[in-house]
């Protein structure tokens, strides 16, 4: 059973059937919950979807973005608890990725909880990220770093009234984004998968930033996949992207122990 906090920070996509494994994902800068709406229904339906929603945005308008990863993470992983009932993945797109890896090592440190896989997506590893500067730049020039990476959603933008509600939260997430600078980053107990689209103008013309992920995995396995594509790569291969995730998480949970109490 959950709270009414951990209800605000997740859309859960329930299924017909009893799940056996939770995956979470986590929205890129500027992103909502939304990217992730078609994901259950290409996903086994034992798999049970919730994509993270950031304040500021959709329906968490009227409460303040926040603007560090520390504080993000930590509000997340409080979140999450009365959802470790069944084993947890993590995906993260762009900045959701690091949002991700960040839980992932407070759900092992804090709670004893090491997630089945984590998947990180379009982002260099921490240690190997290079800041742009662009939640410095005015509005003009953060929209238009925003395009540099693919068109989705972007159109948004021209519309003066839709620009304004949106902008708050994409600043938000790009300072989030570019001040998150860990000293030595620790590696997570979850094996790691890593995709990329390789048109991407960041992380596909630096595969070596992005295989620098496996580093941060003391599990021993490490997988990194290409899509064609540009930064946003994700939503027209969603179906392949979301088979290979599927294919990933295949024995997760499976012939899992069910302890009665008198």
């Amino acid at each position: 059973m959950t709270g009414p906090d951990s209800a605000a920070w997740f859309r859960v996509h329930r299924r017909s059937v009893e799940p056996r494994l939770r995956l979470v994902c986590f929205p890129h800068a500027g992103g909502t919950a939304q990217l992730y709406h078609g994901w259950p229904s290409r996903l086994p339906n034992d798999i049970e979807v919730l994509a993270v929603r950031y304040p500021g945005r959709q329906d968490r308008l009227s409460e303040p973005c926040v603007e560090d990863m520390a504080t993000l993470a930590d509000l997340v992983t409080r979140a999450l608890v009365p959802y470790l009932d069944l084993p947890v993945a993590l995906f993260g797109h762009s900045m959701g990725s690091a949002v991700a890896y960040e839980v992932a090592l407070r759900l092992e440190a804090r709670h004893g909880t090491t997630a089945a896989r984590l998947m990180v997506s379009g982002r260099a590893a921490p240690h190997r990220a290079r800041p742009s500067g662009l939640h410095e730049d005015d509005d003009d020039t953060l929209i238009a770093g925003v395009r540099s990476l693919g068109s989705l959603g972007s159109e948004v933008f021209d519309i003066p009234e839709l620009r304004e509600l949106l902008l708050p939260a994409l600043r938000a997430d790009y300072r989030l984004i570019e001040t998150y600078r860990p000293n030595g980053p620790a590696p997570v107990r979850a094996p790691i998968g890593a995709y990329i689209g390789d048109s991407d103008p960041g992380s596909g013309r630096e595969r070596a930033s992005v295989e620098a992920w496996a580093e941060l995995t003391t599990a021993g396995g490490f997988s990194l996949r290409s899509f064609p594509g540009d930064h946003f790569y994700l939503d027209p291969c969603e179906a392949e992207l979301t088979a290979d995730i599927a294919r990933h998480l295949e024995g997760v949970g499976r012939n899992r122990k069910i302890i009665a109490f008198p």
